[in-house]
């Protein structure tokens, strides 16, 4: 396939899901959204409420033990515990995740006009993640649980490929990071059995990463029609281990046994478990979709999604 140009992507050039969209209209439309519905956490929500007695942190159809042998003998106080402690973790992945993103935002308009608004929308969303990672850690700091850092091989391989992604790769692994959690938490900010301030932080959470979505969509068709052969391939190797990463990364397995349950015991139960897996795939398949129509899901890539979990 030979590779095409910008110009030649705006004018007319299509993939399987219509035409290109022109990508200033695009971000002028963000911008404009940007300025209507943006949300400063540490004025939106209410930090000083204590907790209430007997409300969850995370449905308790998304922790991951729900329905398992071992969830079965679990006190109601020490699932809301266990669904604490993973919201924690969850915080703490997204901290993680989001500073991967910024960075590689920052690279894709490295070498690209300061004045366009495809780069002026690049940092409005690189503001947006500045106050979720604040949001993040704020509501981690709220709570009675730690700080849940990804494995240090992760975090290894999250330099790794920062350093090696191509455009589309970083893209892919952008909606890979966003689309699996805004599925959760679309299920968590409308759910009265959960605290008041979760519903809050995944309220916003969620308007504000629907810009970032529809981004990073556009650019990602963009990129798969006009990128070298070779990058296209790339991308469905790299993108499809990083969703193995991201996969195992997803639930950190010390909170286990910061709730007092056998670590080992909860990682096997949760590994065999159909509604945990149901649960993963329902959340990534609006993306896997998205993914298949425009080409990322092929070859040896496919393979990896699919040992990841996220692909059936």
């Amino acid at each position: 396939m030979t590779s095409l140009t910008e110009t030649d992507a705006l004018e007319g050039l299509r993939d399987a899901l219509g035409l290109l969209k022109d990508r200033e209209q695009v971000a002028e439309r963000l911008l404009d959204s940007s300025a209507k519905h943006s949300f400063d956490p540490d004025k939106e929500l209410d930090w000083d409420a204590p907790f209430e007695e007997g409300k969850w942190f995370w449905p308790p159809e998304l922790v991951s033990l729900y329905d398992t042998p071992m969830w079965q003998r679990m006190s109601e106080e020490q699932r809301i515990r266990l669904s604490q402690h993973e919201a924690a973790a969850l915080a703490s992945l997204g901290i993680w995740f989001e500073l991967i993103l910024m960075q590689l935002l920052v690279r894709h308009i490295y070498d690209k006009a300061a004045t366009s608004a495809h780069v002026r929308y690049a940092l409005t969303e690189i503001e947006d993640e500045c106050r979720h990672s604040k949001m993040f850690a704020r509501l981690i700091a709220h709570g009675e649980t730690p700080w849940y850092p990804v494995s240090r091989t992760h975090q290894q391989l999250g330099r790794l490929f920062k350093t090696i992604s191509t455009t589309p790769g970083s893209f892919t692994a952008t909606l890979l990071g966003e689309e699996v959690l805004d599925w959760m938490q679309r299920l968590t900010f409308p759910d009265e059995r959960v605290q008041p301030l979760i519903r809050g932080v995944t309220r916003i959470h969620v308007v504000e990463e629907a810009r970032h979505v529809r981004y990073a969509r556009e650019e990602l068709r963009r990129q798969m029609v006009t990128a070298p052969k070779w990058s296209q391939e790339f991308t469905r190797i790299t993108s499809g281990e990083f969703a193995r990463v991201f996969s195992v990364a997803f639930i950190n397995p010390e909170v286990y046994t910061n709730v007092g349950l056998d670590k080992r015991e909860a990682m096997a139960q949760v590994k065999a478990s159909a509604h945990r897996r149901e649960i993963m795939q329902t959340g990534a398949k609006r993306l896997t979709d998205f993914l298949d129509d425009i080409g990322v899901l092929r070859g040896v890539g496919r393979h990896l999604w699919k040992s990841s979990g996220l692909l059936a």
